[in-house]
């Protein structure tokens, strides 16, 4: 007895593809929708709806916090622009052989030709494909629909006409219609759209029931390529069966057939084909007529090819940008795509693997069209380290991993090749605190939770949990080192009008508005900016209340000091008149200092008003009369340097001793919030 599984039997690469980019959402947590079943097989359908995958009929029948996924059939122009106008997150998973086929008949539509579509136009892919049409299009299912149509269409035997089929279409029934095509039309443009790997399952699918008394062919019944393939095998064998799982296969036809051949649909998972195999090894294992050891060898080389989720070693031979091509010790060439190198979507190939390395790898797909085998090697790496996690979890051990994305809700953490969830709320110690500014980082984080339920793992973290921790040591540190006068590098973590409250470290100390700067400013935001490290020593410790007062402004950068040191008595100096009063004019002597002109000292003449002689904002050169340091005030005269003009009438009366005659800003806006100091609480608290 002998079995002959086809090689080319179950996912072909568009429906593959598919598949993988709605399991790749659905492993980081998203929720995810199709537009009709993702693959023609109910148990992949039920088993992905399961993990979160619903498949909705209608675009209104899609939620706006799902990303909705195109299967590999594609759809028409009109439904991307709708799901474009609607907002929806959209991943579209059509298969490239199906979206040249779109491009095709666009082109041949803005040259308004014509266009001949081979196909079942119920299909879903061919509905998109005409979707596609803004010129005449026609379809027809097979030669004789064909040559009935050419009577009935506008179309001169001259004209030129674009040709093209379904990805899935008979290949022996294409040669018959492109025989006719030829025929008919003189100026047809033929585009041999079949897949590739459809035409090889269809071709070994006919070899193969040819030579065998018992065909088997697997897949869903609604699957156009699984319905050819059954009608090719029912042409070449009688008793060939269609079956959608391994419960329906007949155990007496197998145990009374000498040779079976097996093929599988496009939309049919490996793991199916193998339930199939595997019943079909006990049935003829318990028939006295065949001897077990071969049967065994047989089968085991039939399912060579098939057994996904198998760990196999193989030995890295190249790596490339974008996957890295290993020996696994078969005939089919391994590769691993980049993505399933590693969790960390930033790491180089080079970087996780090197030429000549042994490495255990998860076997993902087998028997595709090219004969390779695409191989994880994150998969097993995760496996390995998940049990570790759970131990971990319990333990509250702190461990370090690197911020590999932000996500929905929070970030993604890779430790041991895990993908740990750090919810926005344990990602940083300030809900403020930007998220996307982790990414690339290396954290600290405890485990909060490692669970799992059927095959979804969740690993949740905390990286707040680490900090609070951290905060609290030096919180501790702090308050047994810190004495007045200590400076400190701190960071400006919020702003208020009064002041800009600081972290030290795990302790905050607020630097007052009137510590910012020497001159006066309306709010702090014009000297410091949150985020900003700053240097600043502390003012004055409250221990009752663990209140911090801290200093800013540069002794060096003090007005009086600077006065005192390069402005004496009898300086003259270039003043910017600032105000003017009913006694006489303020002047700016320096940054932060205002001098008084006072009325008397403005002309060597009599006078009624500041105003008659200066406006606000002129350049004047006046003499320094007098300093008070004590009460920070300065005298101005302009009349001292006036010595070559006629005397004056008689001066105004000098003002007499408590009259104001000079003030700095500090004196002229007085503030209660001078009492005013720093928590150890963050302002928000």
């Amino acid at each position: 007895m002998s079995i002959n599984v086809a090689k080319t039997a179950g996912f072909c690469f568009g429906v593959n593809r598919a598949v993988e980019i709605v399991e790749k959402l659905l492993d980081k947590g998203e929720k995810v929708c199709t537009l009709g079943p993702i693959i023609h097989n109910m148990e992949m359908v039920s088993d992905l709806e399961s993990r979160g995958c619903k498949a909705v009929e209608s675009l209104e029948d899609c939620p706006l916090d799902a990303t909705l996924v195109i299967r590999s059939h594609g759809v028409t122009r009109a439904v991307m622009n709708e799901i474009s106008e609607a907002g929806l997150k959209c991943v579209d998973a059509t298969c490239p052989f199906v979206k040249k086929i779109h491009n095709i008949v666009s082109k041949a539509s803005g040259e308004n030709t014509p266009v001949l579509i081979a196909g079942n136009k119920n299909h879903p892919e061919v509905q998109g494909i005409i979707g596609h049409c803004t010129s005449d299009c026609y379809t027809f299912n097979s030669c004789d629909e064909l040559e009935e149509m050419y009577d009935k269409i506008p179309i001169e035997k001259n004209s030129e006409v674009v040709v093209v089929a379904q990805t899935t279409f008979s290949k022996k029934e294409w040669k018959k219609c492109l025989k006719s095509v030829k025929k008919v039309y003189t100026n047809a443009k033929i585009f041999d759209t079949i897949c590739k790997a459809t035409s090889e399952r269809q071709e070994e699918a006919d070899k193969i029931s040819a030579e065998s008394d018992l065909m088997i062919v697997i897949g869903d019944r609604h699957s156009s390529n699984t319905a050819k393939l059954y009608d090719i095998c029912r042409s070449r064998c009688v008793n060939t069966c269609l079956i959608e799982t391994a419960k329906e296969l007949d155990r007496a036809l197998v145990s009374n057939s000498n040779s079976i051949g097996v093929t599988a649909g496009a939309s049919t998972p490996a793991r199916i084909i193998k339930e199939v195999l595997d019943i079909m090894s006990e049935e003829i294992k318990s028939s006295e007529t065949v001897e077990t050891e071969s049967f065994e060898e047989m089968l085991e080389e039939s399912l060579k090819n098939l057994n996904t989720n198998e760990r196999v070693k193989g030995t890295v031979v190249s790596i490339a940008p974008n996957e890295v091509i290993v020996d696994v010790g078969r005939k089919q060439s391994g590769y691993i795509p980049a993505d399933e190198l590693s969790n960390d979507p930033s790491a180089k190939p080079e970087d996780v693997v090197k030429v000549g390395d042994e490495v255990e790898l998860l076997i993902m797909k087998t028997n595709d069209a090219e004969g390779t085998i695409m191989l994880s090697k994150r998969r097993v790496d995760a496996q390995k380290g998940w049990e570790e996690l759970k131990e971990l979890a319990e333990s509250e051990t702190i461990l370090t991993g690197k911020v590999a994305a932000v996500v929905k809700g929070g970030v993604i953490v890779i430790y041991n090749d895990n993908r740990v969830f750090i919810p926005a709320s344990q990602a940083t110690a300030s809900r403020d605190d930007s998220l996307e500014e982790l990414v690339g980082q290396e954290v600290q984080f405890k485990l909060i939770e490692a669970s799992q339920r059927g095959r979804m793992k969740r690993i949740v973290g905390s990286i707040r949990a680490v900090l609070r921790e951290q905060r609290a040591a030096q919180r501790a540190e702090f308050w047994e080192t810190c004495e007045v006068g200590k400076h400190y590098t701190g960071v400006v973590k919020s702003l208020t009008s009064y002041g800009a409250f600081v972290d030290l470290g795990g302790v905050f100390g607020m630097i007052h508005i009137s510590e910012l700067s020497w001159t006066r400013i309306k709010n702090p935001s014009e000297v410091v900016s949150v985020g900003d490290k700053v240097d600043v020593y502390i003012k004055d410790i409250n221990e009752e209340t663990k209140k911090i007062s801290l200093g800013y402004k540069d002794p060096d950068a003090d007005p009086w000091a600077i006065l005192r040191r390069d402005f004496p008595v009898d300086t003259v100096v270039d003043a910017t008149v600032v105000g003017l009063t009913t006694f006489g004019a303020f002047a700016n002597v320096i940054p932060g200092i205002d001098g008084l002109i006072h009325i008397s000292q403005i002309a060597n003449k009599r006078i009624e008003k500041p105003e008659d002689v200066l406006s606000v904002g002129d350049k004047v050169k006046a003499k320094i009369v007098a300093i008070d340091f004590e009460k920070k005030r300065v005298s101005l005269s302009m009349r001292a340097l006036l010595e070559d003009e006629a005397p004056a009438e008689a001066p105004a009366e000098a003002p007499a001793e408590d009259e104001v005659v000079a003030s700095t800003e500090d004196e002229v806006v007085a503030s209660t919030e001078d009492e005013v100091v720093a928590s150890t609480e963050t302002p928000e608290e």
